[in-house]
């Protein structure tokens, strides 16, 4: 026998031994086992450490991740809050929930932002996105919908209970989507903010499905980058295509538990002074000059007033008197500038991103397992929109990767309680 079939030969052997040996353990495995016993699923054994390997996996957008993620999101439900439907002391709640409960550095400290906050359902997702933002240096405007339940508002009611500088808004509105009711909302807490203690530097507008990307140095260093002193209120002058808006009369409508918006045939008046509106994002990053601004300026009231009977004011009113020249921090040149908020839009599909892996609604992706490499790449300070509900391990993987990137960052020792897990299995770059 030459050298060649000896080696061929022995090789063929190998594989027929370790054939035998496989069948061998599999059979006995199988002709062993207690029929009384569960059998443990192919696909749980697949979850590993649960979730941050599983997270780590959908941040790099691997493919087999996306399916093994909804079984196994669905195996693994996530335990509901203690202290938020039962009441606790303070103390329990800043510990149970992670609250940060310092600054993170003197940069932050010295620097502080103001929240405004709209929610009207889904508690723990209010809770998440609060815990995510919370600074001890900063402030935060609560507004709960008059149309929650009353469970509801006592439940937020216990938490904010707990921290000096988080508050109800005086003033409640029964919101109504794109009604001028939205805008109140935040103006009432505008006239709140300002009367705080905290000399907040800038103020931001949050709703209950939104999620920060960057952390608050982040979004701190963001601002002092290229925006010091200056407004963020992304738009353009009014296209044709909606010039309707802010053309015919729209009211509102609210009565046993249905509320929308609704034309009439009425033709409104030119805007007052002459006003050029502007279209533009209903979110904001708006110094406190402006805010103050906005509430005792003439054109600014009077621009409020014609605008109640509009459709969506928010999303013209703020970016209309940012153009204007003399307005404190105004940028009269500005268009879509400002990384404030990613969303996936339906009708940018193709262009801005490759399609929603959630589902839309009201065209707005709401993001699913296939959008959070997306998210995470993104170069914004905050996503919209989020289904904890629906998509728990979305949530689940980006506040873990959220509070991990936070504690990174921090410049004093961190506490135990500020930790989500006491090990993390999490293999990626949290600089992205």
């Amino acid at each position: 026998m030459n050298p060649l079939d000896a080696t061929k030969s022995g090789f063929l052997a190998c594989i027929a031994v370790c054939t035998f040996i496989y069948t061998f353990i599999y059979l006995k495995d199988t002709l062993l086992e207690d029929p009384n016993e569960q059998k443990f699923s192919g696909n749980t054994a697949e979850c590993g450490f649960y979730p941050d390997e599983l997270c780590s996996a959908l941040f790099m957008g691997k493919t087999a991740a996306f399916k093994i993620g909804n079984v196994c999101q669905n195996t693994y439900r996530p335990e509901t809050f203690s202290c938020i439907q039962t009441p606790c002391n303070c103390s329990m709640v800043l510990k149970t929930l992670h609250f940060i409960t310092r600054p993170l550095s003197a940069e932050e400290g010295s620097f502080s932002l103001a929240y405004i906050i709209t929610i009207h359902k889904e508690l723990e997702m209010f809770v998440k996105l609060l815990r995510a933002i919370y600074m001890p240096q900063n402030i935060y405007c609560i507004h709960v919908d008059e149309k929650s339940s009353e469970d509801y508002k006592a439940a937020v009611q216990n938490i904010v209970n707990c921290f000096e500088n988080i508050f109800i808004s005086s003033k409640r509105e029964n919101v109504v989507y794109a009604g001028f009711s939205r805008l109140q909302a935040d103006i009432n807490c505008m006239r709140d903010l300002v009367q705080s203690k905290i000399q907040w530097n800038y103020v931001i507008n949050l709703c209950g499905q939104d999620y920060p990307i960057k952390t608050n140095k982040d979004v701190i260093k963001y601002i002092k980058s290229k925006w010091n002193g200056k407004n963020m209120t992304p738009g353009v002058v009014q296209p044709l295509h909606m010039k309707h808006r802010t053309q015919f009369s729209y009211r509102e409508y609210v009565r046993s538990g249905t509320s929308y918006v609704y034309p009439t045939k009425n033709i409104k008046s030119k805007p007052p002074y002459n006003l050029t509106i502007y279209f533009g994002s209903a979110y904001y990053i708006l110094t406190r000059k402006f805010v103050e601004f906005t509430l005792t300026d003439a054109r600014a009231k009077d621009l409020l007033e014609w605008s109640r009977d509009t459709y969506s004011p928010d999303e013209h009113y703020w970016v209309t008197l940012n153009r204007l020249n003399d307005a404190p921090g105004a940028t009269p040149n500005a268009d879509w500038e400002g990384n404030i908020r990613a969303i996936k839009w339906k009708d940018q599909e193709g262009t801005t991103h490759k399609g929603c892996k959630g589902h839309y609604i009201r065209d707005i992706c709401v993001y699913g397992l296939g959008d959070l490499q997306w998210i995470i790449e993104s170069p914004h300070l905050f996503a919209n929109k989020f289904e904890p509900a629906t998509y728990p391990l979305v949530m689940d993987c980006l506040e873990r990767r959220h509070r991990l990137k936070v504690l990174h960052q921090a410049e004093v020792p961190i506490e135990d309680h500020w930790r989500f897990q006491e090990d993390s299995y999490f293999n990626m770059k949290l600089n992205v």
